[in-house]
């Protein structure tokens, strides 16, 4: 393979990398200039670079310590900074100070939730789960309650661009004033010991494979019917997953030693 081609192959990942901190920073403007809609898709097309340049480079054989630092200053500025400040200009910044530092808040722990991930990535090892919430989850949830929010507050004779979930359209009043303590609560998991499920090392083997398809397949019907609102209630139980599975192995391990102390 002739230098020039390899040099081409390396780049290509790193386009989408800067493809990624590109809408980022463009979200962050977007969100300066009170248009929240547009800032929320940017990050949307963020998340989208993201799962790309990863891929890319591990189809390619293309990962390097230069990729994997870039990536990370990336989903920093995507991840961390841009829906902090989405947040912090549609909601928090009635709260004065509290609310300014709990941006601050969500930031940090995305930059000390990506740091983790790159030491956790030294080994070069694809793991079959995530140890901490994954800063496009925690993004990806904010920014889709953001596109559902604003379809809630269309201004009156402004007919919707999509269809969505009345139940939950009704609720996102209740939601809009949890965000804050959502924020709190998306900090902590991302820098928690909780597992997350990994996509990027799946078993699929033919019974799987086809389940998985048929989710899948479903899945798609649900976003192209009623997109803002299924993205969000599928970021919103990716989020919860990793409470559920944990509380669940801890009651499991409960139940094992309440068994053990009655079979002494």
């Amino acid at each position: 393979m002739s230098e020039k081609l390899k040099k081409g192959i390396y780049i290509i990942p790193s386009l989408f990398t800067c493809g990624n901190m590109s809408c980022g920073y463009l979200s962050i403007m977007s969100s300066i200039e009170g248009d929240f809609t547009k800032a929320a898709w940017l990050l949307i097309l963020a998340i989208v670079c993201d799962m790309m340049d990863g891929r890319i480079a591990r189809l390619t054989r293309t990962t390097s310590e230069f990729g994997i630092q870039l990536d990370s200053l990336s989903d920093l500025v995507s991840f961390g900074i841009a829906p902090s400040v989405m947040m912090y200009q549609l909601v928090l910044n009635s709260m004065g100070k509290v609310g300014m530092a709990i941006a601050v808040l969500f930031v940090l722990c995305s930059g000390l939730r990506l740091a983790k991930f790159n030491v956790q990535a030294k080994d070069n090892v694809t793991h079959a789960s995530f140890i901490g919430l994954p800063t496009p989850a925690s993004a990806g949830l904010l920014m889709s309650f953001v596109l559902s929010y604003e379809l809630f507050v269309v201004e009156p004779g402004q007919s919707l661009t999509f269809k969505t979930i009345p139940l939950l359209m009704r609720n996102m009043p209740i939601f809009f004033k949890t965000m804050p303590v959502v924020m709190i609560i998306l900090s902590w998991l991302m820098v928690s010991n909780i597992q997350y499920v990994s996509f990027k090392k799946m078993n699929l083997s033919k019974p799987k494979a086809f389940r998985l398809l048929v989710l899948i397949i479903i899945l798609i019907f649900l976003v192209i019917a009623f997109p803002q609102n299924i993205i969000f209630i599928l970021f919103s139980l990716y989020a919860l997953s990793g409470i559920v599975f944990t509380g669940a192995r801890y009651y499991r391990a409960y139940q094992i030693k309440i068994s053990l102390k009655k079979g002494e």
